[in-house]
């Protein structure tokens, strides 16, 4: 059997997921990466986009909103600001946390609203890869 790694992924709502895994495929503020088992121990910040977990039960896919991602050669660790299971529920949340931050965006002007905008882009991508 391949080399395991913990993996724990929690919001402030509730724990998602926690077990063994092969990989997570995380969506990192400065690009996608992917965490195995041994991996140089770092922190990252996450922006919105699907998680993926290679597990004993094969893939999972999950939604996360942003937060950080703490990843040590035994384990990684995701706390996520919101996250959902990548379906039709987290579909619909996504949904509407794109259409509240549209209506912020529209309020603002500079900078604020350049980072929201890039926030609804990342968001719209996201929803676009949730089957």
């Amino acid at each position: 059997m391949a080399e395991m790694m913990q993996f724990d992924l929690v919001s402030p709502e509730r724990k998602l997921a926690s077990g063994p895994v092969r990989s997570v495929q995380i969506p990192g503020a400065d690009g996608d990466m992917t965490a195995m088992p041994q991996h140089a121990p770092m922190i990252t910040t996450l922006r919105p986009g699907i998680l993926v977990t290679d597990g004993t039960e094969g893939e999972t896919r999950y939604v996360v909103t942003g937060g950080f991602a703490e990843i040590t050669p035994q384990a990684t660790s995701v706390l996520a600001e919101r996250a959902y299971g990548a379906d039709a529920e987290g579909r619909a949340a996504l949904e509407a946390i794109l259409a509240e931050t549209r209506t912020r965006a529209a309020t603002l002007s500079g900078p604020e609203k350049d980072a929201l905008d890039k926030v609804a882009d990342d968001l719209a991508r996201t929803i676009d890869t949730i089957r």
